[in-house]
């Protein structure tokens, strides 16, 4: 069994600079804006894993039980040395594509990237338990401005999964897919998972369900930027709300403020003021037809070798190979 070796790029100095910067910008913009990636202190994490647990939020299991069905099929195509996967985590769904591709015999090497330090280093101790032959390389780091540390050499795929890739708007799509294009090689790969369109009475209550625990996890950035920025804001004086945006096919999630207020990010010297009934947006997350994807990622320079779909055509995973 080999130690898992772990790569630091993103410190927490980085991570509240990066912070600092987002919050300056998206608070004195208008309409105000905040970046979703700020949900995920330790108890964005576990709100956030309450969610995929919902009865009303689809995605997380629909994905798994696709990826379970068609594994198989993406390990005997893809024929992956190396395994990058972004925004990791705790690397759940992983073994499923770990197990496939070394089934497949020529998987030698596992990169899991996450901005967390601690879920990347439990991640990488467990794995190199249940997978003895496998080397295990993590990389700290933001999959947004750092594609360029992935380490290279050996047949590689990268995955991403969960749906991620719909928190970005179009251009910030572009600008990923163009990253990764100029990491790979031409031939390798990237596995990516994608929530699909359809009926906005399914989709809605899967972003605003009726515990309540979307909503808490949604006001969760105002806590973070109370404790890493010694702001002084009142989530409970915001509302949650989730809309679907039907021109652009995505779920906006945004903070309404229940009153007139006024907040203080002292770490910024800001004073941010609120009128009752102002909305600031938290996230989007963007619905996908197969054709739109695909097309996307021809003008990103991939050619697509699959895509599977689930049986009510809720979520997709698209096998497309760098030209």
């Amino acid at each position: 069994m080999t130690a898992p070796t772990l790569e630091i790029h993103l410190t927490d100095d980085d991570l509240t600079a990066a912070l600092r910067s987002d919050a300056r910008l998206g608070l004195t913009s208008t309409p105000k804006t905040l970046p979703p990636k700020w949900f995920y202190d330790a108890r964005g994490s576990e709100l956030f894993e309450a969610i995929t647990a919902l009865p009303e939020y689809y995605p997380t299991r629909t994905e798994r039980a696709l990826l379970e069905q068609v594994v198989g099929e993406i390990a005997r195509i893809a024929q992956a040395e190396v395994l990058v996967e972004l925004g990791a985590g705790s690397a759940a769904k992983t073994r499923l594509l770990l197990s496939a591709l070394s089934a497949e015999g020529p998987l030698k090497t596992y990169v899991p990237q996450d901005v967390s330090v601690s879920a990347l280093r439990d991640a990488a101790q467990q794995l190199v338990t249940e997978f003895p032959g496998l080397a295990v390389h993590g990389v700290v780091s933001d999959f947004t401005d750092t594609l360029h540390n992935l380490p290279r050499g050996g047949r590689r795929m990268i995955a991403f999964l969960g749906g991620t890739i719909g928190n970005l708007v179009p251009a910030e799509r572009a600008e990923f897919l163009s990253g990764v294009h100029e990491v790979l090689e031409p031939g390798e790969q990237l596995l990516l998972g994608a929530g699909l369109v359809i009926d906005p009475a399914v989709l809605v209550p899967a972003y605003d369900d009726a515990a309540g625990v979307t909503a808490e996890f949604n006001r969760n950035v105002l806590y973070v930027l109370n404790s890493r920025l010694h702001a002084d804001f009142d989530p409970e004086s915001f509302r949650h709300v989730a809309v679907w945006d039907a021109a652009n096919e995505w779920i906006e999630m945004r903070l309404e403020a229940t009153r007139a207020m006024t907040a203080t990010v002292a770490d910024l010297g800001l004073t941010v003021r609120f009128d009752e009934g102002e909305q600031m947006r938290t996230e989007i997350s963007a619905k996908f037809r197969v054709e739109g994807l695909t097309a996307e990622l021809a003008v990103g320079g991939f050619d697509t070798e699959q895509v599977w779909t689930d049986p009510r055509d809720r979520f997709a995973l698209v096998l497309a190979a760098r030209r």
